[in-house]
């Protein structure tokens, strides 16, 4: 007989088949860790942002450090609010692990002048590329 099958007497006598599932479900789990040890897993602003549109747009890597700006003017970093003064020590804090690029996710109703706050406190902090993300035009 196969392994992992048995057979089994019903009332009437005949052979009833049962299969062990049992490996099926160990593999089924060791799959699920393997994903989800090895999904990489991208950081967002935590914030809803209505990015402008642009002519000319450039794919960043994903390890890159992505802060959002509302349009009314709040600034944020992994979902929390941390304002304008905030960005300098967020931005250094994550400079000293490694050289990554900065990322301003700004609504396209933000004042103008907010955005450039931000982008000069990321510069501030010691950031080497600063970008402002866009929608490209799809050509």
């Amino acid at each position: 007989m196969a392994k992992g099958f048995q057979r089994a007497r019903g009332r009437a006598g005949e052979a009833v088949g049962e299969i062990n599932i049992s490996p099926l479900i160990d593999i089924v789990f060791i799959l699920l860790i393997f994903f989800i040890v090895t999904t990489v897993f991208v950081e967002e602003t935590g914030v809803e942002i209505e990015k402008p549109r642009a002519a000319a747009q450039e794919d960043l890597d994903r390890e890159s450090i992505l802060i959002g700006v509302t349009a009314e003017g709040g600034v944020y970093y992994g979902g929390r609010e941390i304002g304008v003064g905030g960005v300098r020590a967020v931005v250094a804090r994550m400079l000293k692990a490694d050289k990554v690029p900065v990322v301003i996710q700004a609504d396209r109703r933000t004042p103008t002048e907010k955005t450039v706050a931000v982008l000069d406190e990321a510069k501030l902090a010691g950031a080497e590329r600063v970008f402002v993300s866009t929608v490209g035009d799809g050509g």
